[in-house]
């Protein structure tokens, strides 16, 4: 089995790449813009970081990477996102400026709007996953399971099916989406210490 951890050059992918290592037992784990790579890779993982137009672009700069990863999706390989790399899979962004994102998981991806006036935005540090759907990447993960969070734009999905957790910040926060072989967090699982961990190993373990 092989990992493709895309790489669009707009964040530090050292951390991931470790946890990706720490928990392949020797499986490769290919750091990549290649779309060829992509193609041949069993399983796909795209990060992001920073604002969702930049990380959009990133991806579309490069040369038929969008296509590949859309193709292997199609072709039923498994795929993580995670924080941007979340929030690109969704129909629509709106930070900044209105930009269309991969469709994989029907939804918008708005501003972070807390009930309680005295939270910050951005939303920053750790929280507790409310678990709210069942999927075989969350086996061994549990509501009250602890999560690291920084990001102040969250995807609002149009199938509530496709929510399989969230957190509260003075209201519902998407944490974790999937939706067929995508499936994605808006924490950072290689800074979520053993639920983080658990997650990526249920991930390159997970057989659709």
């Amino acid at each position: 089995m092989t990992v493709a951890l895309i790489d669009i050059g707009v964040g530090n992918l050292h951390s991931a790449e470790k946890a990706f290592v720490r928990m392949a037992k020797g499986q490769p784990i290919h750091v990549t813009d290649d779309p060829e790579v992509v193609r041949r890779a069993d399983r796909i993982v795209l990060p992001g970081d920073g604002a969702f137009p930049h990380c959009r672009r990133a991806l579309a700069g490069v040369p038929g990477l969008e296509e590949a990863i859309l193709e292997a999706v199609r072709a039923g390989k498994p795929l993580f996102g995670i924080c941007v790399g979340m929030q690109l899979l969704a129909s629509v962004g709106h930070e900044f400026e209105t930009v269309s994102g991969l469709g994989l998981i029907p939804g918008e991806v708005v501003r972070i709007e807390p009930a309680d006036p005295s939270l910050k935005v951005p939303h920053m540090g750790w929280n507790d996953l409310v678990v709210t759907g069942a999927h075989p990447v969350l086996d061994g993960i549990a509501t009250g399971d602890h999560a690291y969070f920084v990001h102040s734009w969250q995807m609002k999905v149009s199938d509530p099916a496709h929510r399989l957790a969230h957190v509260d910040y003075s209201g519902d926060v998407t944490a974790i989406v999937g939706r067929d072989t995508v499936v994605a967090t808006q924490f950072h699982p290689e800074k979520s210490q053993a639920t983080g961990l658990r997650l990526i190993q249920n991930f390159l373990e997970w057989t659709p």
